[in-house]
């Protein structure tokens, strides 16, 4: 009598094989689940201890000994950054700033990803051409053409030095364009029949379908505007309108640092970008995909 192996066609064979493969489905959708969870409880753990010094005593912070849970919670921290520095001051400067460049970058892209997929005029794919080659260009050589411009306008030192040189963004032009490409060029032709204008077709027609392009415009210009820090630090001179990155290094004493204090100011200074994209991640997911960035 022959023993059935796993290559026979009996039934005892074929059942054995439908046992064996959820079986490793199961095997191997445990292992991915458990990957994930190490890989995500690493990703976590600056944050995680960014909290915990945040509310520890001093004593703690500045221990030799190894721990991960404060020996008590305290609101020491805070209490230093609020009554020794204008954290107030730092974080309606960042406020003020962020929300007026997210305006006029997200228009600006939306018009200029507008007129570059939808629009004919001559030189259309070099003049696109040529802003993508933008992108090529380090932030850290652009710096100085920055400072001559803010420099000659006279508006150094002020908000605008900060907000003029970010009022657009290649890259959000370029999402903006590969986003609108993807509108039917029917809806547009039908509304011209109308008798609509430009003006009126990208505000009733095109606008309304681009909320997740728009979603992911607001999302990335605030990221990087909330946490710029080099260009906010060479444009701006006077000390009450610093921005809390600025104010971060400014906690930093002679012959040292608090790092319970800094931990506390670079919490608050995170919150507000964890608060936005918690509540705007469904359209900035949708917005990538649509816009074909994978």
């Amino acid at each position: 009598m022959s023993i059935p192996t796993a290559d026979d066609g009996t039934p005892d064979a074929f059942v054995e094989r439908e046992r064996q493969v959820p079986r490793a489905q199961r095997v191997s959708a445990v292992v991915r689940l458990v990957v994930a969870i190490v890989v995500g409880l690493i990703m976590m753990f600056p944050l995680y201890w960014m909290v915990t010094l945040a509310f520890s005593p001093r004593t703690d912070v500045f221990s030799r000994d190894l721990y991960l849970w404060p020996s008590e919670w305290t609101l020491e921290n805070f209490r230093t950054i609020f009554d020794g520095f204008p954290t107030l001051t730092w974080f309606g400067n960042s406020v003020i700033i962020t929300v007026i460049v997210t305006f006029l970058t997200v228009l600006v892209n939306l018009l200029a990803g507008y007129a570059f997929a939808k629009l004919d005029f001559r030189g259309k794919g070099a003049i696109f051409l040529l802003v993508l080659s933008t992108m090529m260009i380090p932030v850290q050589v652009l710096m100085v053409a920055q400072f001559r411009l803010v420099a000659e306008l006279g508006i150094y030192g002020t908000f605008w030095a900060v907000i003029f040189p970010s009022a657009a963004s290649a890259f959000g032009i370029f999402l903006a364009r590969q986003f609108m490409i993807a509108i039917p060029d029917e809806l547009i032709e039908a509304a011209k029949v109308d008798g609509a204008g430009t003006i009126r077709i990208f505000l009733q027609i095109v606008l309304p379908l681009c909320k997740p392009l728009i979603a992911v415009l607001v999302l990335l210009t605030v990221m990087y505007q909330w946490n710029d820090f080099a260009w906010p630090l060479i444009a701006l001179k006077d000390s009450e309108l610093f921005t809390l990155p600025i104010g971060l290094l400014y906690l930093r004493g002679q012959y040292g640092a608090d790092y319970g204090a800094i931990m506390a100011l670079a919490l608050i200074s995170i919150t507000p970008i964890i608060i936005l994209f918690l509540a705007f991640q469904k359209y900035f997911v949708q917005g990538l995909a649509r816009s074909g960035i994978r």
